[in-house]
């Protein structure tokens, strides 16, 4: 089954899917949709409800020296801007498309990577029959999977569309994905916003954990044709794209790469959108991952009793590329004097041996989900003053 998980991800990573359906078929299902997100049952996460959402994010913060204190997670009631977030391939139904239900998967992804985001914005996640990991593997039919994608896609233009007109309420938006999700962004933004009205209440494109194409050297181009690439931390309508990988194992495969002539693969830092190696502010599970090892913190063992832990010092990002391509590069920054742990986990392992294919793919947000909170205040910030303008 570990082995399937893989491939698939790595499979709906880089398996070419053609373009959803046409806009005469989107509009024959318009009404439909409207009426499949106004069931509040069809949304994982709404404001002002208890949902899974609404998870333990308690966090150790392991310092060099191995003090360790609570860092607890108290959002405010109400955020000035908005989060529209789509998950990654977690379904293990046995079809091409996942069913509706809400599984332990749902919870566990939306504890590690969105619930966080409370602390700058209301948070809207909705369900969607999302490519399944069978689906993703290659075991089925191009055909099938063709038809696939456009119901996933299908669902995710529905719900972005209901946000729109019954939500939204003229706040501005930051969008949120990874991996599977952030390919469906990907999507939104071509055919929903890049170039509508409703680019405008874009603060920023936050798609963790996949490719996007721009021109090389270029912010602009390529995947969207006027949202550009990030690079401050005050620049708001603009994405933040990146697959992440160790600097002892760097891409080893196309996963990072593009064919297409005079293209490539964006990199941008969240903690550094600019350029440039920067300390990075994670927030890593304490649980093991996979295969995986379970973490351990300190050279003497002491247990981490909350869900997550930070190591403030421990890790550092920067953009770099290789022959395979652009990607972020994370650094360890290690102490052999002082008692906290020099490493992480986080690596894919296969039949439990490590697979170097897609890197640090599992914990592309976690890594940078503190840089991506202070990237969301600055560019929030930034696009509330223009807005009031």
């Amino acid at each position: 089954m570990k082995s399937r998980i893989i491939g698939a991800a790595l499979g709906l990573t880089l398996f070419g899917i053609a373009a959803p359906a046409t806009a005469q078929q989107a509009k024959a299902t318009a009404d439909a949709g409207d009426a499949l997100y106004a069931d509040k049952d069809k949304w994982l996460c709404l404001p002002g409800r208890e949902d899974i959402c609404d998870q333990d994010l308690a966090t150790t913060v392991v310092a060099a020296d191995g003090t360790m204190t609570l860092e607890p997670f108290d959002p405010p009631a109400d955020a000035p801007v908005d989060c529209f977030y789509i998950y990654p391939t977690i379904s293990l139904d046995q079809s091409a498309n996942a069913n509706w239900n809400e599984g332990t998967e749902e919870g566990r992804v939306i504890q590690q990577q969105l619930a966080r985001f409370a602390d700058v914005c209301r948070v809207y996640a909705p369900k969607y029959r999302q490519i399944t990991m069978l689906g993703a593997s290659g075991q089925l039919p191009r055909a099938e999977i063709i038809s696939a994608f456009r119901t996933a896609y299908g669902d995710v233009a529905d719900a972005w569309k209901y946000y729109l007109e019954n939500y939204n309420q003229g706040r501005g938006v930051i969008l949120i994905g990874h991996s599977q999700g952030s390919r469906m962004m990907n999507q939104l933004i071509k055919t929903e916003i890049d170039g509508k009205p409703s680019q405008d209440r874009i603060v920023a494109a936050y798609l963790n954990g996949t490719s996007v194409l721009v021109p090389e050297g270029k912010v602009v181009g390529g995947d969207f044709k006027s949202m550009p690439l990030c690079t401050s931390a005050s620049e708001t309508g603009c994405i933040v794209a990146y697959r992440s990988f160790r600097d002892t194992i760097g891409p080893v495969n196309d996963y990072a790469a593009t064919k297409r002539p005079g293209m490539e693969i964006a990199c941008v830092n969240p903690a550094a959108p600019g350029g440039g190696e920067a300390p990075l502010h994670s927030y890593l599970t304490t649980d093991a991952l996979m295969d995986g090892p379970k973490p351990k913190w300190t050279d003497d063992g002491r247990k981490v009793e909350t869900p997550f832990a930070s190591v403030p010092g421990l890790l550092t990002g920067e953009c770099v590329s290789n022959d395979k391509g652009q990607y972020l590069t994370i650094r360890i920054k290690p102490d052999p004097n002082d008692p906290r742990t020099d490493d992480i986990t986080g690596d894919i392992y296969t039949d439990g041996k490590l697979n170097p294919d897609m890197g640090l793919h599992l914990i592309d947000i976690n890594l940078v989900i503190g840089n991506l909170l202070d990237l969301a205040r600055s560019q929030s910030a930034a696009w509330l003053a223009r807005d009031s303008q």
